[in-house]
C-alpha cells in the first residue's frame, strides 16, 4: 500500500511540475520586456529567407529535432566542446542544415543588438518564433506562439538515440513516439506534414526502392512511375549528399499536396505512405487531402502542444549568451 501510494505521488508532482512548466509559457511573454521581438526576429528570418530556400525547411525539422529531445530547450543548438559530444553531432542530427542554425543565430544577434532585450530573449523562444516565421515564409498558416521558455542547461549525443522517428517505422511505433510526449495520432500525422517542404538524402529511402522484399524489389505501396523517377534520381551507388525533394510536387510551398501525394503512392518514406496505407489513420489524411483549412487548423494545434513539451523554468533553465554554447 505504501509503495502504491508513493508511486501515486511521484507521478502527480511529474504532473504538477510539467503543468508548472507549460503554465509559464503565454502569448505576448515579452510584451514587458522586449516589446518587438517578434518583429526582430521575422525581420531576420525573412533576410535569411531570401540568401536561401533552405533556411525555410532546416528551421522547422530543427525546431521538431530539439523538442523530442530533452524539450524545447535550444540543446540542438550547442556545439561539441571537449570531452562532450553534443545533440547536434549524433548521426540522427548530422543532416540538420547549417541554415537553420544560422537563423537562429542571426535572429539572436538581431534581438541582442537592442539594448533593452539583449540576453533577455531566449534562443528556444527564438527558434519557436524563427519556426512560425519561415512556416508562414513558405505560404502556410501565422499562428501566435506561447513564449517564456528558458534553453536547457545539457546537450548530450548519448540523449539523442531511440528519440526521433525513422523512415521506416510503421503506426503503432510513431503513434507510441509521439504519445510520449503528450501529442495524439492527430498531431502526429499534422506534423508529418511538415514534410510537404524539404528533402532527404538517398539512403533514407533507398529500401524502398531496391531490393525491398524477395517477392517486390520495389516496395508495392509506391506509385510505380513514381518509383521510377526515384530510381532515376537515387541510382544504387549514389553519391550520399544528393538529395531528393520530399513532395514531388510543390515543394517550396506549404500545402496539403503532402496527404494528397499519399493517396497516389507517393509519400517518400515507409513512414508517410502508411498514415495512408493504414486504415487507422486513412480517413485523416484522406480529409486533409480535401481542406486545405482543416490541415492548417490541426498544424497549429500541434505545433503549439509540440511547443510546450519539455520546457525548461527556474533552475532548469537560463538565457544564453551564445545559443551555441553554455553561459
Amino acid at each position: 500500500m505504501g509503495r502504491v501510494t508513493f508511486i501515486q505521488v511521484f507521478a502527480l508532482s511529474l504532473l504538477i511540475f510539467s503543468n508548472l512548466a507549460f503554465a509559464q509559457l503565454r502569448q505576448n511573454y515579452y510584451a514587458n520586456i522586449c516589446p518587438n521581438v517578434e518583429t526582430i526576429v521575422r525581420n531576420a528570418v525573412t533576410a535569411k529567407v531570401r540568401q536561401t530556400f533552405v533556411t525555410i525547411p532546416g528551421t522547422l525539422r530543427m525546431f521538431f529535432h530539439d523538442c523530442f529531445v530533452q524539450g524545447c530547450d535550444a540543446s540542438v543548438l550547442i556545439a561539441s566542446s571537449g570531452s562532450n559530444t553534443a545533440e547536434k553531432d549524433h548521426p540522427d542530427n548530422l543532416s540538420l542544415a547549417g541554415d537553420g542554425f544560422d537563423t537562429v543565430i542571426k535572429a539572436k544577434a538581431a534581438v541582442d543588438a537592442v539594448p533593452a532585450c539583449r540576453n533577455k530573449v531566449s534562443c528556444a523562444d527564438i527558434l519557436t518564433m524563427a519556426t512560425r516565421d519561415v512556416v508562414v515564409a513558405a505560404g502556410g498558416p501565422s499562428y501566435a506562439v506561447e513564449l517564456g521558455r528558458l534553453d536547457g542547461l545539457s546537450s548530450t549525443a548519448a540523449s539523442v538515440g531511440g528519440n526521433l522517428p525513422k523512415p521506416n517505422m510503421n503506426l503503432d511505433q510513431l503513434n507510441a513516439m509521439f504519445a510520449s510526449h503528450g501529442l495524439t495520432q492527430a498531431d502526429m500525422i499534422a506534423l508529418s506534414g511538415a514534410h510537404t517542404l524539404g528533402f532527404s538524402h538517398c539512403n533514407q529511402f533507398a529500401n524502398r526502392i531496391y531490393n525491398f522484399s524477395k517477392q517486390n524489389p520495389v516496395d508495392p505501396t509506391l506509385n510505380p512511375n513514381y518509383a521510377t523517377q526515384l530510381q532515376q534520381q537515387c541510382p544504387k551507388n549514389v553519391d550520399p549528399r544528393i538529395a531528393v525533394n520530399m513532395d514531388p510536387n510543390t515543394p517550396r510551398k506549404f500545402d496539403n499536396v503532402y496527404y494528397k501525394n499519399l493517396q497516389q503512392g507517393q509519400g517518400l518514406f515507409t513512414s508517410d505512405q502508411v498514415l495512408f496505407t493504414d486504415s487507422r489513420s486513412k480517413q485523416t489524411v484522406n480529409a486533409w487531402a480535401s481542406s486545405s483549412q482543416a490541415f492548417n487548423n490541426a498544424f497549429v494545434t500541434a505545433m503549439t502542444k509540440l511547443g510546450r513539451v519539455g520546457v525548461k523554468t527556474g533552475q532548469n533553465g537560463n538565457i544564453r549568451r551564445d545559443c551555441s554554447a553554455f553561459n
